[in-house]
């Protein structure tokens, strides 16, 4: 798990079925290689049961239908305004971040339920293979807005592998 306050969207995030994934984080936050809110002292990986509530299931194409609906809409208001679409660089996602909170906000103006949970797959890391599209940490990422959505936490198994900095 990770926090984010700022940057993409607020919330606790989770890779979906992978803790080898989230110990590399981990480790890579603890080492200063990543970035995070803060870093971790000791990496370690905890797992969660969730309950995705109303979530925006970028894997489907209702919701990615929805996201693009409200780019286009977040384009005009920001073209009447004279302001630029903010810009997707590297890994800085401003423009997904904008996006989704615009959705995010519209629905509360609507009177429409805010999202609970948030998964999205991201590529990351290098071609798997020369020519591929599939990536060296392709993940699939929850982000946990509503934490009411949380209903446990677990440390996965075997806990030597997944977690071995609490083994003394």
């Amino acid at each position: 798990m990770k926090t984010r306050g700022t940057g993409w969207v607020p919330g606790s995030y989770f890779w979906e079925h992978d803790p080898l994934r989230a110990l590399q984080y981990a480790t890579e936050t603890a080492q200063g290689k990543q970035k995070n809110k803060q870093a971790a002292k000791t990496p370690f990986v905890i797992g969660a049961i969730i309950e995705l509530g109303n979530c925006l299931n970028l894997v489907e194409s209702t919701s990615l239908e929805i996201l693009s609906n409200a780019y286009r809409e977040l384009k005009e208001v920001l073209d009447k305004l004279g302001k630029p679409m903010p810009v997707n660089k590297g890994e800085n996602r401003k423009l997904d971040c904008a996006v989704i909170n615009y959705l995010h906000q519209t629905n509360i103006n609507l009177g429409k339920p805010a999202y609970d949970t948030i998964r999205c797959a991201f590529p990351e890391g290098d071609e798997a293979y020369p020519g591929a599209m599939i990536t060296s940490r392709l993940h699939v990422q929850l982000c946990v807005c509503n934490p009411d959505c949380i209903k446990g936490y677990f440390l996965p198994k075997p806990v030597e592998k997944f977690n071995p900095n609490l083994i003394p």
